[in-house]
């Protein structure tokens, strides 16, 4: 057996009484908090009188309780007595439950009287109407509780970098062969292997391939952000596990950004600054800052054509009232492109040629070359070194009492054509692409 001291209120017995229990129930009260050993210098006779303040106390306390819930009830004109508010008071407006709410209304209604909570909540405006804020005309407000979130908003859910061909690395860099394929013109396919037509008996011309390479090192993304150790130990939020979740989806947004707008600089290759992306022109006469349907024939013309099955548009939202009223002349009239035949009283198909029309945060502005875009993310090769990596520290400000988060991820990437197609027929100036842009209309 062994003399413990209770912690807190325990099988009937109150906080600060020894109790005597077995070995392996003393382990489990003790990790659990509810009691502690019970030390040498204490003097185990004592037990009896402990024994006998405890139920007294708890005689009390539960004849308080009885008395304090029996004056709720009957809504007495008198407010009961304040127990110690737990933490979630403050935002019951000063009231630990509704019962002492309803109990100050009371007093209120019967003596004319306000307690300073109900003050501290009352609207003192004066409507001409029915309202809460004065008694006679609505009633007392009843005090809000704050919640444990925060309001966000929406934003993009579109992950381009889930669309590319991505390659988690180890080490500093990675170095990947290609084809050196930047023509379909004779004894420019596949690097440079040909085939002839031969005569029976007759010698092969030989021919070999050419080879080049795209270098990937992952250059590093990152965020800091402090919070003060007041903040962390009163929100009632995790605000811990909020600030992750910021960070991730800010980073997030960084590096789609940078894989259509990067300079490869400090940054991934955005398909915008690359050498293999083409750009259709505008129509001849064509307005300043429009899409029109011919825009987005020629562009499809242009991406090469074993991309299109993974093709997706990507516009700026701006573009979405042009697409809308896009038509395609037929005789003295036309039809819709982008609409379905009942028009605005349908939803938009969400496609052009049949390929999903994605609206996203980084899209150029209506008007710009890449307000548009026509991108198989397949022919885009990007590289990570691991996951998104979080560590917190007290030492950076530790003088302020502030903590820090610190969220970084390495990237990198480019488009692995080294340049436009020409194409093996037809104007050769009229290259191919896996990435397609609409020229600017300014």
């Amino acid at each position: 057996m062994k003399w413990l001291v209770l912690l807190k209120d325990w099988s009937g017995q109150c906080a600060g009484a020894k109790i005597q229990v077995a070995e392996a129930d003393a382990a489990t009260l003790i990790s659990s908090g509810i009691a502690r050993d019970c030390s040498e210098n204490e003097n185990p006779d004592v037990r009896v009188a402990d024994e006998l303040a405890g139920k007294l106390g708890k005689a009390v306390a539960d004849a308080v309780k009885k008395a304090v819930d029996g004056a709720v009830n009957r809504l007495t004109s008198l407010v009961p007595p304040a127990e110690p508010r737990n933490e979630t008071a403050e935002a019951k407006g000063g009231f630990d439950n509704f019962g002492e709410f309803a109990a100050c209304v009371k007093s209120f209604q019967e003596r004319k009287s306000i307690d300073n909570r109900i003050a501290a909540i009352v609207d003192r405006k004066a409507p001409s109407g029915l309202n809460e804020g004065i008694d006679s005309e609505g009633g007392i407000l009843v005090p809000p509780e704050y919640v444990d979130r925060v309001l966000e908003k929406i934003h993009s859910p579109q992950d381009i970098l889930a669309r590319t061909e991505n390659l988690t690395i180890r080490g500093n860099s990675i170095r990947l062969p290609i084809e050196k394929e930047r023509s379909r013109a004779t004894g420019s396919r596949g690097g440079g292997v040909r085939g002839y037509w031969v005569e029976e008996g007759s010698q092969i011309t030989s021919s070999k391939a050419q080879f080049e390479y795209v270098q990937l090192r992952p250059k590093k993304l990152a965020a800091l952000v402090y919070a003060t150790e007041e903040l962390m130990e009163d929100s009632a939020m995790a605000l811990d596990a909020y600030l992750t979740r910021k960070a991730s989806n800010e980073i997030s947004f960084l590096v789609n950004e940078a894989l259509i707008n990067g300079t490869g600089a400090g940054s991934p290759l955005g398909i915008l600054n690359a050498p293999c992306k083409v750009a259709a022109a505008k129509e001849s006469g064509q307005s300043a800052d429009t899409i029109v349907a011919e825009n987005i024939l020629k562009m499809w013309s242009r991406i090469y054509a074993p991309c299109r099955n993974n093709a997706v548009w990507m516009i700026n939202q701006e573009c979405e009232p042009h697409l809308m009223a896009m038509s395609i002349s037929v005789g003295t009239g036309g039809i819709p492109v982008y609409m379905p035949a009942n028009g605005l009283s349908e939803r938009p198909y969400g496609l052009l040629l049949g390929r999903p029309v994605l609206p996203t945060e980084w899209n150029a502005a209506l008007g710009d070359e890449g307000d548009i875009i026509l991108a198989d993310w397949s022919q885009y090769l990007s590289v990570t070194k691991g996951q998104l990596k979080v560590a917190m520290s007290i030492h950076l400000r530790f003088d302020y009492d502030e903590m820090a988060w610190r969220f970084t991820f390495r990237i990198d990437g480019q488009p692995w054509w080294p340049s436009a197609l020409t194409p093996y027929k037809g104007n050769a100036s009229n290259t191919l692409s896996p990435f397609v842009t609409l020229a600017e209309r300014a």
